[in-house]
């Protein structure tokens, strides 16, 4: 396979099933495909206020819907609720290590022009097309070759992770029509847990007959005899995770690609679900039912559908009296009722069952079993349960592109699942993870029993986990080299183990339970080989419990009185404190703290003075304020977009450059400049450029598996915490070289070498000139360099934002590097703005809080 083939990754997108009123049919729901935007406290380079005693209940995470591309031909009925709602998702590792590329229409144009001839050999693989450029419209697609491209990739290195059954689904999937097997992924990739009209399947300019390729979707195949099954997972390596996680890729005699709604559509409830909004207020017109809203609405009509009888629903139903008999009307025929019980429930709900789908028309939704089966085949390829439909597509937008790409070894390594069954674990380890996150982040407040339900997972793959980190450090010193293990065991079960035992530590902290809590802790720092990013927070919470609960819990026979066992155990915080500061994973962002609790305890302990450590060099020194006053201008008729409510962002005059409207950074700037400062308003991607400029060649270094494509800007672990520790003894011997002051030669090698061809870096931007960036390397202190580029290095993904908006520097009357935090009026620091003030103010980089003051206002 040729080298394009080469990598993906990302972290874990949680799939969800849409509730289901039967509760026999719950695992009969494909999931909707949503990535988390943020996590509350589960980053793997979080904070620890999560930890604190009586922090506040968790909020959920708004949901994130599929956001459908330019091209995409099903009609969204579901209106777009709030601006949070149509916030795009973050990136994923692939989308993050690949260049920026076009999406939607520009990227199917930017596709089809590429192609070199019209042949129509269906030999051809997807792969053989992409080298050549052989793509023609209406045989081939962009989806459909990246789709298939990642399933002949699993299948040619990693066929052993699929049984006899799953092959066979493989191969009637190469058989399928170009037509269907285009409307198939573009299903795929969009909301899977929703039904689809099929006379709204705008796909025309590329299927020739859509109900052809849907009925071929829609065909019951039968699966051969006497193959083996999948199984939900393996009794024998993981215990009985009860309703928490289960394998739904079951498949028994026979199997379909996609589901009919003639068949699986059998309850009101799902059926009004896809009906928009004029349908349902049509609907319960004739049913005489109302709402506020279409919510509403669909409830009223489904209480309708089981409580009220009417003529229709139950068969006209003549009178018996003898009267009757002489009616005029007698010729009217008269229909048998069904009688009183559940009849006339079953009838009632089949009379408005069939009034709904009679509105919507056959539907189609893919089936559970084989779309499971191709999340794992993602899954395998991506390395990862997190993906897009920009991560399907952006690898082989990367390679049509006119680009250059950094020079670096090649590497899929295909034993990363060593058997099927680590693969199956894996699967379920993720899936237990998400069913914790879901009772801690996605349902509001959480309840005792929440907790307790979270205990209960804890307590079942607690010895697992043991296992699995014994068997982990077997392998860390007899069979990885070059630092593979570090990325490699993010794909092991032991990883999502880890996190479920961290936030179980979190809830035995809210539960009161410090006990248990702090000897969790304790197992989780004696471990090195998971979340190592999380051991500054891990060590900040160990020496809380020592100091303020921990003599209470576990006091010290030795020691009688109350007080000799708090000065024990506050001895014994001191150490832990010592320890962290000591221990080369516990990042640079935790030392602060750490060190003003030491020096807290010393002080408690009452140690003599020449023994207590002293942190003066690194104290942080307070932001100085700075005021800048302008002219603000005030928009009275100003719209937010697509009616949403109007940007806070202020605009002013700049009076130092002509006059003109510019943003409050701008303002800002321009009035630093005509202080002597040179700068850019640049809110970190100066620095991001810094960094890829001193690090280049260790960020391109021979790791295995982090580099799985040729076309990659950075290593797949650059944003996350194996990084760090993959390349410790490379990235420190290159801190220690630009302390020493040898940033500027670092700068001016890699110009040299790389500016010509401009070649596609993360965060490198080559419209800074080279001047710039020397000058400004120059005026920083080197240690102080050193530091940001520390912190940059254990945490890229979490601390890539929050940098001050301005950097500024100048070289008279003395070399001096300053950064401004520009705020406006009733604006406020961010979480990860402090840090990085913290940061910058403890390497002795001075730091500044520019406010931006209105002498005048004018309205326009």
């Amino acid at each position: 396979m040729d080298a394009f083939v080469k990598r993906l990754d990302s972290s874990s997108a949680r799939k969800s099933a849409r509730p289901d009123s039967k509760q026999d049919r719950v695992l009969e729901e494909p999931p909707t495909k949503k990535a988390k935007r943020e996590e509350i406290y589960d980053s793997d380079e979080e904070s620890d206020l999560d930890l604190q005693p009586g922090s506040p209940p968790l909020k959920p995470l708004p949901s994130v819907r599929r956001v459908n591309s330019a091209t995409s031909g099903v009609e969204d009925e579901t209106p777009q609720n709030s601006e949070a709602e149509s916030e795009l998702p973050r990136r994923t590792a692939i989308e993050s290590s690949l260049p920026e590329v076009k999406s939607g229409k520009e990227a199917l144009e930017e596709y089809e022009s590429f192609k070199a001839s019209q042949g129509d050999d269906n030999t051809t693989s997807a792969a053989s097309r992409l080298e050549s450029r052989n793509w023609v419209k209406g045989k081939t697609s962009l989806y459909v070759d990246a789709f298939n491209l990642a399933l002949s990739t699993v299948l040619d290195q990693e066929s052993h992770l699929f049984d006899e059954k799953e092959m066979y689904i493989f191969d009637q999937w190469s058989k399928l029509s170009y037509d269907a097997q285009f409307l198939y992924v573009r299903l795929f990739l969009r909301k899977t847990a929703t039904w689809h009209r099929i006379a709204r399947l705008r796909y025309h300019d590329d299927i020739q007959d859509v109900e052809a390729a849907v009925k071929e979707l829609q065909r019951n195949r039968d699966l051969p005899p006497g193959s083996s099954s999948s199984q939900p997972a393996s009794e024998s390596t993981v215990p009985a995770l009860a309703s928490l996680a289960q394998d739904q890729c079951v498949f028994h005699e026979s199997f379909t690609f996609a589901d009919t709604s003639e068949q699986f559509i059998t309850d009101v409830e799902e059926a009004v679900g896809l009906l928009n909004l004029d349908e349902v207020k049509a609907l319960a017109k004739e049913a005489k039912v109302q709402g506020k809203n279409k919510a509403d609405i669909a409830k009223s009509i489904c209480r309708m559908s089981s409580r009220q009888v009417g003529l229709f629903s139950i068969g006209l139903r003549r009178s018996s009296t003898t009267g009757s008999v002489d009616s005029p009307e007698r010729g009217t025929p008269e229909a048998e009722s069904p009688g009183p019980g559940l009849g006339e429930d079953s009838n009632r709900r089949k009379h408005f069952l069939d009034k709904i789908l009679a509105i919507t028309g056959p539907c189609i939704r893919l089936s559970l079993p084989v779309f499971r089966l191709f999340e794992r085949v993602h899954l395998v390829f991506y390395r990862s349960t997190e993906w897009t439909e920009k991560s399907l597509t952006t690898i082989i937008l990367a390679k049509i592109s006119k680009r250059n790409f950094p020079k670096y070894v090649v590497s899929r390594s295909g034993n990363i699942f060593a058997s099927r069954a680590q693969l199956l674990e894996f699967e379920t380890a993720m899936r237990t993870e998400f069913a914790v996150d879901n009772i801690l982040e996605f349902n509001g407040p959480v309840t005792e029993a929440g907790f307790r339900q979270i205990i209960d997972t804890f307590e079942q793959i607690y010895p697992r986990w043991k296992a699995l980190l014994k068997e982990e450090q077997e392998k860390e010193e007899r069979v990885y080299e070059s630092g593979e293990g570090a990325y490699l065991r993010r794909l092991n079960p032991a990883h999502p183990y880890t996190r479920i035992v961290h936030k179980a530590a979190y809830v035995f902290g809210r539960l009161k339970e410090h006990r248990r809590e702090h000897a969790l802790l304790t197992e989780l720092l004696d471990q090195r080989l998971f979340h190592l990013a999380r051991r500054g927070a891990w060590y900040q919470r160990k020496a809380l419990l020592e100091e303020h609960y921990m003599y209470a819990l576990e006091p010290v026979p030795t020691y009688k009185d109350a007080e000799l066992q708090k000065k024990h155990w506050k001895r014994i915080a001191a150490t832990t404190c010592e320890t962290a500061l000591e221990d080369r994973d516990c990042h640079l962002i935790y030392h602060y703290d750490i060190q003003k609790r030491l020096v807290k305890l010393e002080k408690q302990l009452k140690i003599p003075k020449r023994l207590q450590h002293d942190f003066g060099h690194v104290r942080l020194q307070k932001p100085a304020e700075h005021f800048v006053e302008g002219v603000q201008i005030k928009k009275d008729d100003a719209v937010g977009k697509k009616g949403r409510a109007v940007s806070t962002k202020t605009i002013w005059v700049d009076e130092a450059e002509g006059g003109g409207e510019c943003s409050v950074e701008a303002m800002c700037l321009s009035w630093y400049r005509t202080q002597g400062w040179k700068g850019y308003h640049a809110e970190g991607g100066i620095m991001r450029t810094l960094f890829a400029y001193l690090f280049f060649d260790i960020l391109f270094l021979y790791i295995p598996n982090v580099f799985q494509t040729a076309y990659q800007t950075c290593p797949l672990d650059l944003h996350t915490d194996a990084f760090y520790p993959t390349r410790a003894s490379e990235i420190n011997h290159r801190l220690v070289e630009i302390a020493n002051g040898g940033a500027a030669r670092l700068i001016e090698e890699v110009d040299r070498r790389e500016r010509e061809n401009r070649t596609c870096v993360v965060g490198l931007s080559w419209d800074y000139e080279l001047k710039d960036l020397l000058e400004l390397a120059d005026c920083f202190d080197g240690a102080a360099l050193a530091a940001v580029c520390k912190v940059m290095a254990q945490e890229y993904g979490q601390r890539g934002g929050g940098i001050p908006d301005l950097i500024l520097w100048r070289t008279e009357p003395n070399k001096e590097v300053m950064f401004a935090e520009v705020k406006s009026a009733n604006d406020r620091l961010s979480d990860t703005q402090r840090l990085w003030i913290h940061v910058l103010t403890g390497a002795g980089v001075k730091v500044a809080l520019c406010n931006a003051v209105a002498k005048e206002v004018r309205e326009v």
